[in-house]
């Protein structure tokens, strides 16, 4: 090998030693020397209300507001509660740690999909026409309708949009 060979393969290790240094002290400069996760909002804080512009915004809204209830009356965060509702084993997962049978999970899920409907109906997104009979649907369905429910609030709020189709907005222009 020539000199200038080794010359230049020394340079390139010196370059990538101070590349590695100069990226490692950036990082940490930038705080990368501690972790702390985000912290999880409360679920028993009421969240904002944005205006919805379309079905699918409201049912995420609308989830979230009925996640954040459930996991209020059950102590768990809503990210918890969420993973758990999403397939059986998840469920009989969360019920095993948290020590929570299907009665309790059930009014928990009930009285968070009800508070949903009292989100949405203050923030403007639900017409009350429409929300005195789901909330009094809410509180007949069994555990696997509610959770069905928080899983696919877009199919819930499309059925109850359309229950009254045109005669909603007439409706809506007698009320008080």
């Amino acid at each position: 090998m020539s000199g200038e060979s080794r010359l230049g393969g020394r340079l390139l290790i010196v370059g990538s030693i101070l590349a590695s240094v100069l990226l490692v002290g950036a990082y940490l400069a930038a705080g990368g020397s501690t972790y702390e996760p985000e912290q999880v909002q409360d679920p028993c804080q009421p969240r904002e209300w944005s205006d919805p512009q379309s079905l699918a915004q409201l049912a995420n809204q609308f989830t979230n507001s009925a996640l954040d209830g459930a996991a209020c009356e059950l102590g768990v965060s809503r990210e918890a509660l969420a993973r758990a509702l999403a397939t059986e084993e998840g469920r009989e997962r969360f019920r095993e740690r948290y020590g929570i049978d299907d009665e309790r999970l059930t009014k928990a899920i009930r009285a968070g999909l009800l508070r949903a409907v009292d989100d949405a109906e203050e923030a403007g997104a639900l017409s009350p026409i429409l929300a005195t009979p789901l909330r009094a649907t809410l509180q007949q369905i069994p555990l696997d309708q509610l959770i069905e429910i928080v899983n696919d609030a877009e199919g819930l709020l499309g059925d109850v949009d359309s229950f009254l189709g045109p005669a909603a907005d007439l409706l809506e222009e007698f009320l008080p």
